[in-house]
């Protein structure tokens, strides 16, 4: 019986014999539904002239967009007829792993846990029409107009104004005489989404609306799988709507909420109903009705409406909250719903949430010569970084909800300068998704970790690189005795690249410095060519059949194991590994030979050698001849050949800096028809995303190997050439960039039918690489130890003077860097409050002041600085 029940449960179509013929059971039957009665107007639609809004000054305007408040908010303007070219999204989520994202038009999605495996309400990566899941609608109850706050899905022709600020979005619009405002926000510790609606009457009269909340249902990965196992049930003492999914496997035993501030005065949780057969999310049935029909339970087409009515006087106005969330017991779901009931509760959590992220945002900020730069490296990129990559794991263009052995390792790496815990915490969280011997898996979902073990190459290694930059910069180096365990699962076959499984928690357990140190020891076997092995793929997923035979090596994991280990060998001192000291001493010498001997193409290094042998990013291919991160790698590690460096980073300019198209090629030319076959990759259209396109993460790496090499003109260039704002700051390079200005893309397609275009954005590594390029590699800000400073900048001759106000706790260093006389760098003078330093080695304090520091650059060594 059990089974029968599950059969029935989860089938889609029920044809029982004794009903009769296959074809009698398949005619459709009428039903009969009882509805509540047709909407009458009680009067005609009147016209309400509404004032000219003035356009608000915006830094970066580019005709419908521009910064406000100093950066803290993006704000889009759209009059009649006017849409951006993409949805310009935002990203807003807390700690406790619940948010939601929203565009322009008012669409989005919500998510708790997990943004891939258990969304709340629909995603749908449909850049055309960006349909809504969550809508509010408007009805003036004597006319009977309907209308929506947001552009979508009822446009109007009276403007739109969008704030994107860090942790909220606000729409203001004003129609039919109503005044309308529209705020959301995440409370930092709850898991909730809250839409605060502020409606004003402008008119001389009452004015009876009544509020439409409309929210299509998931919980789970895709409504058209999960529609038909979840069960509604509206409680009529408190007016909440509970949704479960009791299929949605970890997720079984959550409760999705649903409620306003105040007793709904209608309801349904059928999808059917509210729109109907032949209406649609712009003219919804249910609204031509007088009611909601109050409809729960389980075998619908599952929404969540609620209605209520407010009667405004003239110059009255009225807020409404509405609360979607999600919690672990029905009990949780009504105390959350009780605490946000109360408006005031509301506004606090609000608050609290500005307060937040100005003061996480704030601890570095730069006034620079560049106002683009300031404009992106102050808020946006970090906000960036840890709302959407490291809390959301999800945007418009992906939604993967996993978390990246080497993605999200990455990513906190830009944070240890305002929020080291967090780099800290993700770095014990990777450590805990290794093997035993020393490979990783290359992604896992929360909460159950559930992933893929490859043979990739270059994963293990971020976690001693990214913990080494830790320790050195924080000076915590607790964090290597910290006791992580190991995960098993079988290994990989031969003919196995990757084998996606749920792990077992290993009863070996080892410190962090070991777990370290496993990863280099695995990435030690070398190829005939005495480079390491690439595996089924390195930083480069799609070249997937360059090495997966086991014998194909790859030169850029040569650079970054060189980097690693001479990160890696102070701390083995520390913990007095004297034999791996001996180890990784000796396999340097031979890497950085095998390199010079067997990498070198002529101009510039190779990418990497096929099973057979042949190579990979040379003269000799007819595709993908020079590939920029090995050259770029060759002067990040340090351990390429001086004169080799600038040979093959004046190759990447001739052949990859693309100036009048605004790009910086990841490789040249794209996969097409030729006879290599290294992959995935090459069904990628040519120019596009790692094909030979702007792969934003590989071009930043560029512009930091220039900033190494002393080249501060080509550096400041290259920054400006792919910082979002300058691509959208004219109404032509709006509409040729596409996607949002105020935030990385993580591509800029280079193929002649779409050149420029940006392509997904957001839920990308490279917004902090660049927050790292612009503070560390430019303006040359770095911490020692967390005891020392050091500002060694490299910048264009032209700046001839920034400056960086660095808060430290209570205490707050004004740093301020002079260039007098026009160089790139090298720095002459040190002052701390107003005292000469002997050496670039500021000390830190804890003491609630207020310091100055000024720096002087000038020539230090003539034959250093190069020349214009």
């Amino acid at each position: 019986e059990v089974d029968r029940l599950l059969l029935h449960s989860v089938a889609r179509v029920v044809i029982v014999a004794e009903r009769g013929t296959f074809e009698n059971q398949m005619a459709e039957r009428p039903v009969e539904e009882r509805l509540p009665p047709r909407f009458t107007a009680r009067d005609a639609a009147q016209s309400y002239p509404e004032p000219t809004t003035p356009i608000p000054a915006l830094t970066f305007f580019n005709g419908i967009g521009g910064f406000a408040d100093e950066g803290k908010e993006y704000v889009t303007i759209l009059g009649e007829n006017q849409w951006t070219p993409a949805p310009w999204l935002n990203v807003i989520a807390n700690e406790k792993e619940f948010g939601f994202q929203v565009s322009e038009t008012g669409s989005g999605f919500t998510w708790s846990v997990n943004s891939r495996e258990n969304r709340l309400t629909p995603w749908s990566n449909d850049a055309v029409s960006d349909p809504p899941g969550e809508i509010i609608y408007l009805r003036d109850e004597d006319s009977g107009t309907i209308w929506s706050p947001t552009p979508l899905p009822i446009r109007e022709t009276e403007p739109y104004s969008i704030r994107h600020g860090q942790g909220y979005t606000i729409f203001e619009h004003t129609s039919h005489g109503i005044e309308q405002e529209l705020l959301m926000f995440v409370p930092l510790d709850a898991r909730v989404k809250i839409s605060l609606l502020r409606l004003r009457n402008n008119t001389d009269r009452v004015r009876t609306i009544s509020i439409t909340s409309y929210t299509e249902l998931v919980l789970g990965t895709i409504r058209e799988k999960t529609a038909r196992q979840i069960i509604l049930e509206a409680d009529p003492t408190t007016g909440v709507i509970l949704a479960r999914n009791p299929y949605n496997n970890e997720f079984a035993g959550r409760v999705a909420f649903f409620a306003l501030n105040g007793h709904p005065s209608s309801f349904t949780c059928d999808r059917r109903e509210f729109i109907g057969r032949n209406g649609s999310l712009a003219r919804p049935a249910a609204l031509t009705r007088e009611k909601l029909a109050g409809r729960d339970g389980a075998g619908l087409d599952p929404c969540v409406a609620l209605q209520t009515m407010v009667a405004l006087a003239p110059g009255e106005e009225r807020e409404i909250a509405f609360l979607l969330g999600d919690d672990s017991s029905a009990e949780g779901a009504q105390e959350t719903v009780r605490t946000y009931r109360d408006l005031a509760k509301v506004k606090e959590a609000f608050r609290d949430v500005k307060g937040y992220w100005q003061e996480a945002l704030t601890a570095i900020q730069v006034r620079t010569p560049d106002a683009a730069l300031d404009m992106i490296v102050n808020r946006w990129l970090l906000y960036q970084t840890l709302v959407c990559r490291i809390w959301a794991r999800s945007a418009f263009y992906q939604s993967g909800g996993a978390f990246g052995f080497r993605d999200q390792l990455q990513d906190v790496m830009s944070l240890v300068y305002t929020r080291p815990a967090i780099a800290r915490e993700q770095i014990l969280l990777a450590a805990a998704h290794q093997f035993a011997e020393g490979d990783v898996q290359h992604w896992w979902h929360p909460p159950t970790g559930r992933g893929v073990r490859t043979r990739f190459s270059d994963d293990l290694l971020w976690l001693p690189f990214v913990t080494s930059f830790y320790a050195a910069t924080t000076g915590d180096h607790s964090v290597f005795r910290e006791i992580v365990p190991f995960i098993e699962a079988p290994l990989l076959v031969p003919e196995e690249d990757d084998s996606y499984r749920q792990p077992t928690i290993s009863a070996e357990t080892a410190t962090v410095f070991e777990h370290c140190a496993r990863a280099i020891d695995r990435s030690l076997n070398v190829g005939s060519h005495g480079l390491p092995l690439m595996g089924s793929g390195d930083w480069n997923d799609g070249m997937n059949q360059v090495g997966n035979g086991g014998k194909g090596e790859s030169v850029w994991v040569a650079w970054f194991l060189h980097k690693t280990i001479n990160d890696f060998l102070p701390f083995c001192k520390e913990f007095d590994a004297s034999d791996r000291i001996a180890k990784y001493s000796k396999h340097l010498k031979k890497l950085s030979r095998a390199i010079e001997e067997n990498a070198w193409d002529g101009d510039w290094y190779r990418r990497a050698y096929f099973d057979d042998g042949t190579p990979l990013g040379s003269a000799q291919n007819d595709e993908c001849r020079i590939d920029s991160i090995v050259q770029s790698w060759g002067v990040i590690s340090g351990a390429a050949e001086p004169n080799r460096q600038t040979r093959a980073m004046a190759s990447v300019d001739e052949y990859l800096i693309k100036r009048g198209d605004g790009l910086v090629l990841l490789f040249t030319p794209p996969f097409n028809d030729g006879v290599l076959s290294p992959g995935y990759i090459k069904g990628y259209l040519p120019g596009v995303r790692e094909n030979g396109g702007q792969y934003t993460h590989a071009a930043i790496w560029t512009l930091i190997a220039l900033a190494m090499m002393g080249n501060g003109d080509e550096a400041g260039e290259l920054f400006a050439l792919l910082n979002p704002i300058n691509h959208a700051s004219t109404r032509a390079g709006l509409h040729k960039y596409k996607v949002e200005p105020y935030v990385a893309a993580g591509d800029v397609y280079a193929h002649p039918a779409h050149m420029g275009r940006g392509g997904w954005t957001w839920y990308t590594g490279a917004a902090g690489w660049m927050y790292r390029a612009a503070i560390e590699n430019m303006l040359g800000f770095r911490l020692t130890s967390d005891k020392f400073l050091t500002v060694e900048p490299c910048i264009p001759r032209g700046w001839h003077e920034f400056e960086i106000i660095y808060r430290r706790g209570e205490t707050i260093y004004e740093i301020k860097v002079e260039n007098p006389i026009g160089v790139c760098r090298g720095v002459v003078e040190i002052r701390l409050d107003d005292q000469p330093l002997t050496e670039n080695k500021i000390p830190l304090a804890h003491d609630g002041q207020t310091h100055q520091i000024l720096i002087t650059l000038g020539i230090v060594d003539a034959t250093a600085e190069k020349q214009p």
